[in-house]
């Protein structure tokens, strides 16, 4: 868990990853964040652009659209996962496939000062440095100058697959 205490953090920066293959992609993204933006101890801040990718893993399935968001909440990581999941669910994901294909998927990716290794929760995300799908969304919303010691570019260009990651036209 932090090495914060929770009591003495008032307001916290964290950053979200979203994903959908299924359906109206673009409407299960708009209302997840509109969603979590309703929620109390959320306060939706910035929204990255929506690009579009390939599936991740072996399962058949269709392309995503994919974006981040950054939020300001006042809630503690597992309470923040578990409204999270409150949010998916309302926008009917099931999980039935490990990397299979969902309406949505929301993923924690990094809160400021915080360091986790739960079994339902790692802050930061452990697969957040490997998936150029999800950094260059974060990069749009991130505006620190270094994330884990790095310049985010140069996470995305570790990768070796950012060219994966395409522009929509698409918008909020």
């Amino acid at each position: 868990m932090s090495k914060l205490r929770w009591s003495a953090i008032i307001k916290m920066r964290a950053y979200l990853a979203l994903g959908s293959n299924l359906g109206d992609r673009m409407n299960y993204l708009r209302e997840a964040v509109r969603r979590l933006d309703d929620v109390s101890g959320i306060r939706v801040l910035e929204k990255a652009k929506i690009y579009e990718t390939d599936p991740y893993g072996d399962v058949p399935q269709d392309n995503f659209l994919n974006s981040a968001i950054a939020i300001e909440t006042t809630l503690e990581p597992l309470i923040l996962l578990e409204k999270i999941h409150e949010v998916e669910a309302s926008l009917n994901r099931e999980r039935l496939i490990h990397w299979g294909p969902r309406t949505i998927d929301i993923d924690i990716l990094y809160m400021d000062e915080i360091e986790m290794n739960e079994a339902v929760l790692t802050i930061p995300h452990k697969e957040l440095t490997k998936r150029s799908f999800v950094l260059i969304p974060l990069a749009d919303v991130f505006k620190k100058d270094n994330l884990l010691g790095q310049p985010i570019k140069r996470w995305i260009e570790k990768t070796g697959n950012a060219n994966e990651v395409r522009n929509t036209k698409e918008s909020w």
